[in-house]
């Protein structure tokens, strides 16, 4: 029986992460948090906790592209430099998996008060971002017949 992994999600925002925990065994992803800081320190801080207290093995960040995937989105280059940082700080491998609408699919799931749900979308966010990297490893490794 093959060995479970936890694995860390992020929804990277300038203002707000949204964070998101599974496990490889079960494939399946939930919200955890969404931190809000305006500083890095801050931001790496929290981030540290939760690495701390879950102990993933590797960490995932949503990468924004555009629908037509033809010219890269302008916010790509830092979310390619926030998993960067995220490597060296905590020294644990890094994937990308594409975020595309996954902040409205976000926003389809949730209801009721929207000040509220502010925070949780961007936790729900990197949740999907999370199934999506299970899925897609899924099928990659899912037997063909």
């Amino acid at each position: 029986m093959p060995e479970s992994e936890t694995v860390m999600a992020f929804d990277f925002g300038e203002k707000r992460i949204g964070v998101a925990i599974g496990e490889t065994l079960l494939a399946s992803a939930r919200a955890l948090t969404t931190i809000e800081a305006e500083a890095s320190d801050q931001k790496f801080a929290a981030i540290g906790k939760l690495v701390d207290e879950w102990r993933p093995a590797r960490l995932i960040v949503g990468l924004p592209a555009h629908a037509d995937r033809e010219a890269p989105h302008e916010f790509a280059a830092r979310c390619e430099r926030f998993a960067r940082q995220l490597e060296g700080r905590y020294r644990l491998p890094v994937e990308f998996i594409d975020e595309r609408f996954t902040s409205a699919l976000a926003e389809t799931r949730l209801s009721g008060d929207k000040r509220k749900n502010k925070l949780r979308l961007d936790a729900e966010a990197a949740a999907i971002i999370l199934q999506a990297w299970f899925n897609q490893r899924h099928a990659i490794t899912a037997p063909r017949h």
